[in-house]
């Protein structure tokens, strides 16, 4: 993610805080269930997600009133029961719901912050899939951040830019929004005639009735919640494929499609030169949404999977980053948003080889100009694998620093097992979270360098780290 003036990505909204039931009740057909805890223990964003399940599958049938600017829509969700049920938790900030049924039935709910308490008619065993479908509605609030940005269903003058990085995705969908929680989605989307709605994967069709179009979307590699969209507008599409077969959507806001056509034009070059460094690309489509958005959000591009959104016309450098967070946060994903920079160290890093690849800076050069430069100290504000607080899990440390700690694994370990790193890292992981536990130890199992004061000094070490 990136958000321009070019400092970098989001955190979340002002939260509701975490919700803990612990009840333990007998439910029906004698299984004795707990209720499902309201978060996961993320250290930074202790309200987001929910325990007791994980989530296969979302199906979202959307149904937007451009004019009046109201959503009417169902969710329909597949989850497993990872313990015995008697209640569980979903997310979702605002929206009326009308109905919740789990596996056909009527099920009770309630709503405390931006908690929706389901309790089915039975209980739930754990192990057991079960179907939560949910009918809500009304007009979606975007979320404020921490550093006073707005995420979710952005309002536009033409539909809505949508992005979720880390909690927007509730302002439109219920969920377990939380990234360790992956699933395949579906969604349908339906929009005045003339508009368009572009979500995460395939188009699957494009059908249009009494003045309604009806876009259906399917995205069958896992993705986290934050990750979704469902942008509307009135958009240029452009559809193709690269040398090699992969399909490319792009859909740009005519406003901004003439300062958008060289860098989109360059996607193709990118992927392949992407695919060369860090394997084979790991979904069946890309491309890019650019969106003319209100002035509030001309901050922001953010790596939604297959295709990014951009808040305005992206320069190339940019384009790269997001299309980088393909591998390295869409396909891989942190457990928990306190190594967020595991996604932005790599995406960055790749914006240095781009430029060295381009004839410009080398990463060393990158490296030395950041380290001697002293216009920044949020440089060395905190570090970047322990953010601290949720403001700063997109801080310029988790960026800068972070893509300086993977120079200096480079410089330690050599170019041949780094560049090894860079491909074999996501491939390992594909469509699968990970922690930095598990990075370090990837790193030192392919070296006999001993990473443990590499790691500790860049990582979490306090301040400016000394050079050796």
């Amino acid at each position: 993610m990136i958000r321009r003036p070019f400092r970098y990505c989001g955190a979340t909204a002002a939260l509701s805080v975490a919700l803990l039931l612990s009840s333990c009740t007998n439910g029906a057909g004698g299984v004795r269930g707990a209720a499902g805890s309201g978060g996961v223990g993320d250290p930074l964003f202790p309200a987001l997600g929910n325990g007791g399940y994980q989530v296969r599958h979302y199906g979202l049938d959307l149904d937007y009133d451009v004019k009046k600017k109201r959503l009417d829509a169902t969710a329909e969700i597949t989850s497993e029961a990872t313990e015995n049920l008697r209640s569980f938790q979903l997310d979702l900030q605002g929206l009326r719901v009308s109905d919740v049924r789990v596996d056909g039935k009527d099920a009770a709910f309630s709503r405390k912050g931006h908690k929706l308490i389901v309790r089915p008619a039975e209980g739930l065993r754990k192990g057991a899939p079960f179907r939560t479908t949910v009918d809500y509605g009304g007009t979606p609030q975007e979320l404020k951040d921490p550093d006073g940005t707005t995420e979710g269903w952005v309002k536009t003058a033409d539909g809505a830019f949508v992005s979720g990085e880390p909690a927007g995705s509730m302002t439109w969908f219920p969920g377990n929004n939380h990234p360790e929680d992956k699933a395949a989605y579906d969604f349908t989307i339906t929009v005045p005639k003339g508009y368009t709605a572009v979500a995460n994967g395939d188009l699957r069709s494009e059908r249009t009735a009494g003045g309604r179009t009806t876009f259906r979307w399917h995205n069958g590699q896992p993705m986290a919640s934050y990750l979704a969209t469902a942008t509307i507008g009135r958009f240029d599409v452009h559809r193709s494929r690269t040398a090699d077969g992969l399909p490319l959507y792009v859909a740009v806001d005519p406003a901004e499609a003439k300062a958008s056509k060289g860098p989109l034009e360059q996607l193709p070059e990118i992927l392949k030169w992407e695919s060369g460094l860090f394997g084979r690309y790991p979904f069946s489509s890309a491309g890019a949404i650019v969106d003319d958005t209100p002035d509030r959000i001309t901050w922001m591009a953010l790596e939604t999977q297959t295709k990014p959104v951009y808040a305005g016309a992206p320069d190339t450098v940019t384009v790269v980053h997001e299309m980088a967070h393909q591998w390295f946060g869409d396909s891989v994903t942190p457990k928990t948003w306190k190594d967020a920079w595991l996604n932005e160290a790599f995406a960055t890093y790749a914006e240095w080889l781009w430029e060295e690849h381009k004839g410009g800076k080398t990463p060393q050069q990158q490296f030395d100009a950041l380290y001697k430069d002293k216009t920044d100290p949020q440089r060395w504000a905190f570090p970047p694998g322990n953010p601290g607080e949720a403001k700063n899990v997109t801080g310029v440390p988790v960026y800068e620093r972070g893509a300086m700690l993977l120079q200096e694994l480079r410089n330690a370990v050599g170019d041949k097992t780094f560049f090894r790193i860079l491909k074999e890292w996501p491939a390992k992981y594909r469509y699968s979270t990970a922690d930095a536990k598990e990075f370090i130890a990837f790193c030192q199992e392919r070296t006999d360098v001993d990473l443990t004061g590499l790691f500790d000094k860049w990582l979490y070490g306090k301040g400016k780290p000394e050079r050796e």
